[in-house]
């Protein structure tokens, strides 16, 4: 079913008032919420609500707690999130960046005891939108193995660069899988097969079935032991930076994800030099001969968009229904 862009956020944010948010806060996450869903990032939006308001009330997530300031470094800060709501904590690391960054030409913000962002891309577009370079990223808790093991020892961990452009803003958003987690939940749920391997079943073989590849664990890295590769500096670099904790941590504390290190960079830069640069680069990749499209990081995601506001978000029934009686 389709449900008009407004009424879901409205939505949204009346179930997050009820559990203790103010106002002001309540409206820019059920914002984040109803815009990822929008733009067809169904697995942070709608789908990851409910288990979102499953961490306030067990406490995992305190809607009331705001980031504080550890130390400054020149043009690079380190905050404490104070397991404060993971989007409110990112928004204004991001915005801290973006700051920084009009005076000393890059800005970089350290967070630590934070928690889920939910749709990365998020921060990434609010740094384009602002005319920056955004690059971004976040560890996790343990569900990836490293290339060569069998057990989950890395953060499935998204990196996200933005660059803007008039035509659409470049977003890169991608995890450390073949297939994001919440990707492997939304094919499982829809009983469908991936349209590509993306992990291993619990005889260590390459499979399509989503439920067999969240049963192992095993996802397979992206570029093989190149992501799992890329996987433990990201972890490594969050940790160091922010002096938060580590997946290690994270992961042996037995808990559900929480407390978990991110960092936000914003460059700035020269749109009207740069736009020139980028179209042609975008051109001369779009005039493959193949015959298909071609499309950059972030393009569908628009047209995504632009559909979800004149025909409504689309949502899965179920699931809708189980939010309604929150």
């Amino acid at each position: 079913m389709r449900i008009p862009y407004h009424e879901l956020a409205a939505r949204f944010k009346q179930i997050l008032l009820s559990i203790g948010f103010t106002d002001d806060k309540a409206e820019i996450c059920a914002d984040v919420f109803a815009g990822n869903s929008r733009d067809g990032v169904h697995s942070h939006g709608l789908y990851r609500f409910p288990t979102f308001v499953e961490y306030v009330k067990e406490g995992l997530v305190l809607p009331n707690a705001e980031p504080s300031l550890i130390n400054t470094l020149g043009a690079i800060e380190q905050w404490d999130g104070n397991l404060g709501p993971g989007i409110l904590n990112a928004k204004h690391s991001m915005a801290r960046a973006i700051l920084l960054a009009q005076s000393n030409g890059i800005g970089c913000v350290t967070l630590k005891n934070t928690n889920h962002w939910m749709r990365g891309g998020t921060y990434g577009l609010q740094a384009a939108e602002a005319g920056f370079i955004g690059i971004c990223f976040t560890n996790t808790i343990a569900n990836l193995p490293p290339w060569g093991g069998t057990q989950p020892r890395l953060g499935n961990n998204p990196l996200i660069i933005a660059v803007p452009h008039a035509g659409g803003h470049i977003v890169l958003d991608m995890a450390m899988s073949q297939y994001a987690m919440g990707k492997l939940q939304k094919y499982e749920m829809d009983d469908k097969p991936l349209p590509q391997p993306g992990g291993y079943d619990a005889a260590g073989n390459l499979t399509t079935d989503a439920s067999a590849i969240l049963a192992s664990k095993r996802a397979l890295p992206i570029g093989f032991w190149k992501g799992s590769g890329l996987s433990l500096v990201l972890d490594i670099l969050a940790t160091i930076l922010s002096g938060g904790q580590s997946t290690a941590v994270i992961t042996e504390a037995r808990r559900k994800e929480s407390g978990v290190s991110q960092v936000f960079i914003a460059i700035k830069q020269d749109s009207r030099q740069n736009e020139a640069l980028i179209d042609h680069i975008l051109e001369y990749t779009k005039s493959d001969e193949s015959g298909s499209e071609i499309l950059f990081p972030g393009e569908n995601m628009l047209r995504t968009r632009e559909q979800s506001m004149n025909e409504g978000v689309w949502v899965d029934e179920v699931i809708w229904n189980k939010i309604s009686a929150l």
